[in-house]
């Protein structure tokens, strides 16, 4: 069995593998392969053109980053002890994978690991995804260190320590097979968003540890295949996030917490009607009503004793603080 594969998921990349793929090739030290999603565009005749060797996996239509990837890293089911999975549209630096494996290697009770996030933009800033570290707030909602809601923070070493955390960014994380296979991967319903989220919250609960490796960096443009401030990406962060507390914490938790999310986002609803931008209240509506139409089919966790954030400090409440108190970032919690 071989060590590890670097594994890319694309979908009509042809405006971002050009920027980016050749900085994956170059700063690899393991194979690099590519699942692709039947795209549309030139991305496929870019990669075989420019990079001939990169083994590739056709899939025969769009399943989405979860079903994507599901379905081809089971056609390398027993052939890599660990995988890197990562955003096509990433920029990767000198020894990025070997030391995200060998944190792996050399912490065993953790099953995943992600690489301190940057900005691909404005390199001096963390990147929305995933940044330096990803923990959950008291109502589910996703932080990181050094993106609170939409607030960025400069680079200036912060966070640069190896922690332990609640979740890893699907912009770029590293795993290891045995604990994606254990887990069936991704939740293929979710299609995308969330996903990385539900697993890690699936696999802490199985004992496992998610960690932050803040020597190994990588830049992430974000936005390449959802824009971030599309109606759909809305959509699907609201109804994942609601199937994920629902398989996640037990019942009574949830409703709670349902009915407060539930007053939240309908008042940021009204909010967008009231700024003349309706496609973000319908995505909002839409998102309840298909979490309600798709419910029988979430396993539903009566009791769960899992505590929601590992990391240090209190449980917080994000939007209180950010919009409330005025706190823009990690330390400031």
């Amino acid at each position: 069995m071989k060590p590890c594969a670097i594994v890319l998921l694309n979908y009509n990349g042809e405006g971002v593998l050009p920027t980016f793929l050749p900085s994956v090739v170059e700063h690899s030290r393991y194979e690099v392969w590519m699942i692709d999603n039947a795209s549309t565009d030139g991305s496929l005749t870019y990669v075989k053109e420019n990079f001939p060797e990169l083994p590739l996996i056709s899939l025969d239509r769009n399943y989405g980053f979860t079903g994507g990837y599901n379905l081809g890293l089971e056609q390398l089911r027993g052939q890599y002890e660990y995988f890197i999975l990562l955003n096509t549209d990433v920029e990767v630096t000198p020894f990025w994978d070997q030391s995200l494996l060998d944190f792996l290697v050399n912490h065993t009770e953790y099953a995943a690991v992600q690489p301190k996030i940057l900005s691909w933009k404005d390199q001096a800033y963390f990147d929305h995804a995933g940044a330096g570290g990803g923990f959950l707030d008291a109502l589910g909602y996703p932080y990181c260190r050094g993106r609170i809601w939409d607030h960025l923070e400069q680079d200036i070493g912060q966070y640069d320590d190896n922690i332990q955390v609640d979740w890893a960014s699907g912009a770029c994380f590293a795993i290891t097979a045995a604990d994606f296979y254990a887990h069936q991967g991704f939740d293929a319903r979710f299609f995308a968003h969330m996903e990385e989220i539900d697993l890690c919250w699936r696999l802490r609960k199985s004992g496992r540890k998610i960690g932050y490796l803040g020597s190994a960096v990588v830049f992430h443009q974000g936005g390449a295949t959802l824009d971030r401030a599309s109606a759909k990406k809305l959509y699907l962060n609201c109804r994942n996030s609601l199937s994920m507390l629902y398989k996640n914490m037990g019942l009574l938790r949830f409703i709670a917490i349902f009915l407060t999310k539930g007053f939240v986002e309908g008042l940021a609803a009204i909010n967008y009607l009231r700024k003349g931008e309706p496609q973000f209240s319908e995505a909002i509506l839409r998102a309840y009503c298909d979490f309600f139409g798709s419910k029988k089919s979430v396993p539903l966790v009566i009791k769960s004793n899992l505590p929601q954030v590992s990391g240090s400090g209190p449980v917080q409440v994000i939007f209180a603080h950010f919009m409330l108190l005025g706190k823009r970032k990690f330390t400031d919690l």
